[in-house]
């Protein structure tokens, strides 16, 4: 872990919107959400960039990627997601991560009025309801 680092701390459990917690990796809801859902994975060790990982690493994000857009229809009622890796440009954290944001249909995530990255916040007590049925459904799906 890197001192300093705000996903390292979410790594050490400062993060109380955790959806999957493993040896590997670490998902958390995003506090600033393209849509409601919205969730970064992390791996537990400190990369600055995806291109610094290991290849035996890379992986356990993408699997887990897998496994929580399928939540997201279960758990959200999505009908897919976007998945997406910044490097360097737009990578607001130097810590490698992995956003998975749920979709919907006709949910204008590319159209000129929203733009891709356009946030939002959540209302009081939204992101824990969403934490927790995501949880729920990662845990039932456990490979």
């Amino acid at each position: 872990m890197r001192e300093g680092c705000v996903f390292c701390a979410v790594v050490g459990g400062a993060e109380h919107l955790a959806v999957y917690r493993d040896d590997h990796v670490v998902a958390f809801l995003d506090h600033a959400p393209v849509f409601p859902g919205h969730t970064l994975i992390v791996p537990a060790r400190h990369y600055p960039t995806i291109e610094d990982m290991p290849e035996s690493e890379i992986a356990p994000l993408f699997l887990l990627a897998r496994r929580l857009s399928i939540a997201f229809r279960t758990a959200l009622g999505a009908d897919g997601s976007f998945i997406a890796v910044n490097t360097r440009i737009s990578q607001s954290v130097p810590h490698v991560h992995v956003h998975v944001v749920p979709r919907r249909k006709g949910d204008a995530l590319f159209s000129p009025g929203h733009g891709m990255w356009m946030r939002r916040r959540y209302a009081d007590g939204e992101a824990e309801k969403i934490a927790a049925k995501l949880r729920a459904a990662l845990e039932s799906s456990a490979p």
